[in-house]
């Protein structure tokens, strides 16, 4: 059993309850009072998860932050788009002001590589000051060095890792990449910041699943996401060479036999679709055609901006 923080909001009478480290939003069979709570992970994971297309409410259940461009990697499936302009500190604090006051559930500031920033921690601090829980995805270069001030700012971080091996990862990633992503989780569970790995599933990584299952566990990261490769920034060049079928990556993950103590989960493109970014520019982007395409709609000027149009609500899960 661990205990860790999550985020709770009350919609029809029960609770939605927010996992920072797997992204999943599960209803919870009682109603929990309203903000950040600590609960039992083993328990919530048992609950039904339920999407944002399922459940009427226009806020979205989490967002997804890249205030940074800048990288020191080049990975040729990155999402973000390279030429997107990146703001200035003054308009990242209050991009991250508006943020905290959206009733959005979770927050993950990514990139480029967020390690990067100088005011990341300030940057968290502000997040998670109206209940958000609040999570940090990176390539893990600088994890190690920068894991200490991280903890009690950070709920989840979430390491990308392209393969279970230097050779596999190191392919896409450069050389001596996965050794410093690798120390960094080490580093980072044991200063108890709850660890997720995620991996991109390709047809050239799809082999490798069980592998980076296992190395989850000997890590000491709570598990992996699987993510369905999105045909979105860089990743456009691989669209016809390297795309599973959400079908065809389900059945890959049921062929996985996690260890002891470590969850894995599939992002398809079906559950990314609708899923709102806020990019480095300040533009408030959405995810749409089933995540094959990313579209621009509005500078964020007020939580309002960050809300789903009624069309793309399908039902309540309540």
């Amino acid at each position: 059993m661990t205990v860790r923080a999550f985020s709770t909001r009350v919609l029809g009478g029960r609770s939605l309850v927010y996992d920072p480290a797997t992204e999943l939003t599960h209803l919870a069979p009682q109603v929990l009072p309203p903000g950040r709570c600590w609960l039992d992970d083993t328990q919530v994971t048992a609950w039904m998860a339920v999407f944002q297309r399922q459940v009427a409410t226009a806020v979205p259940f989490n967002v997804c932050w890249s205030p940074i461009v800048r990288c020191n990697l080049t990975c040729p499936q990155c999402l973000d788009d390279k030429t997107v302009e990146e703001l200035r500190g003054t308009e990242r604090a209050r991009i991250a002001k508006i943020l905290a006051t959206s009733g959005t559930l979770g927050l993950d500031i990514s990139g480029g590589e967020p390690l990067l920033l100088r005011d990341l921690p300030a940057l968290g601090r502000t997040l998670r000051s109206a209940g958000a829980v609040v999570s940090c995805t990176t390539n893990g270069w600088h994890l190690a060095r920068r894991a200490p001030e991280l903890v009690g700012i950070f709920d989840a971080i979430r390491v990308s890792l392209d393969g279970p091996t230097a050779a596999t990862h190191d392919h896409w990633r450069g050389a001596g990449s996965f050794e410093r992503a690798c120390e960094g989780v080490r580093v980072a569970a044991r200063a108890g910041l709850p660890v997720q790995l995620h991996y991109v599933v390709m047809r050239s990584t799809a082999d490798g699943m069980q592998q980076m299952a296992d190395l989850a566990g000997r890590l000491g990261a709570g598990g992996v996401t699987f993510l369905q490769m999105l045909p979105i920034g860089d990743g456009r060049a691989l669209r016809d060479t390297q795309m599973l079928s959400d079908a065809q990556a389900r059945t890959r993950l049921d062929a996985v036999t996690p260890p002891p103590g470590v969850r894995v989960r599939l992002r398809t493109r079906e559950i990314a679709d609708a899923f709102t970014v806020v990019r480095a520019d300040g533009r408030v982007w959405r995810n749409t055609d089933q995540a094959n395409e990313i579209s621009a709609l509005r500078r964020l000027i007020r939580a309002e901006d960050l809300h789903l149009p009624v069309p793309v609500l399908q039902g309540s899960a309540s």
